[in-house]
């Protein structure tokens, strides 16, 4: 599995089989991407239904027929946009081509922004993908809470996506005790420095975690992580 940053919570996984997973695909007026919405994927996840998390999916989907996992309210408003979806709810569970992909819980708002008003878009999530025999926790948007303890205890995690922005999401002080709880093998700093509010120094996670733990990414192929 080769996982791939592109820029705020934008994160890709590239299988084995030539699948290609994307996570929150904002990309356009991201100033940290390092792709276009021309960029093929086969399964789009969002966590949230904040623009820089939905970003390009609808665009995404219908250029490469690629479904869109979400939770039934974004999928339905998706939908309606003339997107594939995939809709999951917290807690559920599914066996897609790629592997097996589980709603996680996370504590964030969520809302979706149409024709300038902002709509209900149910719950925040993260994702727990079991695929390439890893096992892959994408946090979402979301504060450090006591069940990324139980999370922990009940998936060998081996790479988890943490925020570290701040403000909005738990900051690198939180991400750290977060990872302790997650007991994950590696962490990938996400969320953070796209924007003035939650610029952060990522070597404020490395120093509270123990060495070689943390793997910060940048944009593009430079910023590659085999697994």
């Amino acid at each position: 599995m080769k996982i791939i940053y592109h820029g705020h919570s934008c994160v890709e996984l590239q299988l084995q089989n030539g699948l290609k997973l994307i996570f929150d695909p904002f990309i356009t007026n991201n100033p940290q991407t390092d792709i276009t919405v021309d960029y093929p994927v086969d399964f789009i996840f969002v966590s949230h239904g904040h623009t820089h998390h939905t970003g390009d999916m609808i665009t995404l989907s219908k250029k490469n027929k690629a479904p869109i996992i979400a939770v039934p309210e974004l999928t339905y408003y998706a939908e309606k946009e003339g997107a594939i979806t995939y809709p999951i709810n917290l807690g559920g569970s599914a066996n897609l081509p790629f592997g097996f992909v589980k709603m996680m819980h996370a504590q964030h708002s969520s809302s979706i922004n149409v024709d300038g008003k902002l709509k209900y878009a149910g719950d925040a999530a993260g994702f727990l993908i079991k695929a390439d025999n890893k096992t892959i926790f994408f946090a979402g948007d979301t504060s450090n809470f006591g069940d990324m303890a139980i999370f922990g205890k009940a998936f060998d995690i081996d790479v988890a996506f943490l925020p570290i922005g701040g403000r909005f999401t738990m900051g690198p002080a939180e991400a750290a005790i977060c990872a302790t709880r997650l007991n994950s093998k590696y962490v990938v700093p996400i969320h953070y420095n796209t924007f003035p509010e939650i610029q952060q120094n990522p070597d404020d996670l490395v120093t509270k975690l123990p060495q070689g733990v943390v793997k910060i990414l940048t944009p593009g192929q430079n910023g590659t992580f085999d697994i």
